[in-house]
């Protein structure tokens, strides 16, 4: 059994987590074995390359250490079996690799999320999931701009080349001449 200042570091650790975190899924993972826990930790891990936090929480802890947060909006879904996965950038890949998760597993369902400081609801949750991730939005966005680069450059050599036929053609009419 933990002592009272274990716990009070406890809850002040989640604190600092769930302020600084601003996606934050509350997920009920009731029903999952052992080994689908650690494969959905494994998924999380390799989704984000350790930029998701995924941890078992103990109820009254949490909710004491969401007060004064975002998370506060949602405390009073800390009942039964609840664990937390958080996220300092992109929502999307976590939304996308627990709502994958959960149509495997039936174990795992939603109890709420936080979503850039917000909170949102479950068919949120699975439209969040539907986007394209953060990377995958930076990489269109790049190819987008990198398009238009070269259109340019298009251009402008374009209006060269036409300056050459047309000096081309004035040199063979002075020849001809």
């Amino acid at each position: 059994m933990k002592t009272r200042e274990q716990k009070q570091r406890e809850i002040e650790l989640l604190a600092d987590a769930f302020r600084r975190s601003p996606n934050i899924f509350l997920i009920s993972f009731e029903g999952l074995s052992v080994a689908k826990d650690w494969e959905l930790r494994r998924r999380l891990r390799q989704a984000a390359n350790g930029g998701i936090t995924y941890r078992v929480v103990k109820n009254r802890l949490a909710q004491k250490a969401a007060q004064g947060t975002p998370l506060e909006a949602l405390s009073d879904q800390f009942r039964g079996m609840t664990a937390v996965a958080l996220s300092q950038d992109d929502p999307v890949t976590v939304a996308k690799v627990l709502t994958e998760f959960a149509k495997e597993n039936r174990g795992l369902q939603f109890k709420g999320a936080i979503v850039e400081g917000r909170v949102i609801d479950l068919e949120q949750v699975k439209a969040l999931a539907s986007l394209p991730s953060r990377a995958e939005l930076l990489a269109q966005i790049a190819g987008l701009i990198h398009l238009q680069a070269q259109r340019i450059v298009n251009v402008i050599n374009g209006v060269t080349r036409n300056l050459v036929v047309v000096l081309g053609q004035v040199r063979d009419q002075k020849a001809a001449e």
